[in-house]
């Protein structure tokens, strides 16, 4: 029995597009253009890829449903559905609001695999807020991490009900 017959379609959906709330949680609070943008989405791309080595298998069925065409239509149909006529300044409540159902979800009915998962997914956050650098001009000057990605990550580990 795989780990994901454990879940229903919208729950399963749920948490493979937690993968992409995370990395627009953090893009959204601290906009960084297009080059910034980017470097943060190749971030989150490189870190879900990687959870195809965890020991997790909620992660690694994840991570290969993402994998395939199906999944990742599943994950993006989803995520357009949270923010779809959001406004730039919601779309940070949205995400996270999102990312804590999904730590629901995975409380519920991940067993094990819970914490490990929603480590995981902030794990990713953090790579993605420490993908490119905020303020100054042309990537010169500027933080790795602005106050308003770590106040997002903040709310993020609140969400998945890490801290």
């Amino acid at each position: 029995m795989t780990v994901k017959q454990n879940f229903t379609a919208g729950e399963w959906a749920k948490l493979i597009e937690s993968t992409m709330l995370a990395s627009v949680a953090i893009t959204a609070s601290e906009p960084s253009g297009l080059w910034g943008m980017m470097q943060e989405g190749f971030a989150n791309a490189t870190g879900v890829v990687a959870g195809a080595n965890s020991e997790s298998g909620l992660i690694k069925e994840i991570v290969e449903d993402l994998k395939t065409s199906v999944g990742r239509t599943i994950a993006q149909d989803a995520l357009k559905q949270h923010i779809k006529g959001a406004k730039v300044t919601e779309v940070v409540n949205i995400a996270l609001a999102g990312l804590a159902e999904a730590g629901q979800i995975a409380d519920a009915k991940g067993g094990a695999d819970a914490v490990p998962f929603k480590r995981w997914i902030y794990a990713n956050a953090e790579k993605v807020a420490n993908a490119a650098s905020e303020g100054g001009f042309l990537g010169f000057g500027g933080v790795k991490v602005s106050e308003k990605e770590k106040a997002t990550l903040a709310q993020l580990s609140a969400a998945l009900k890490l801290s």
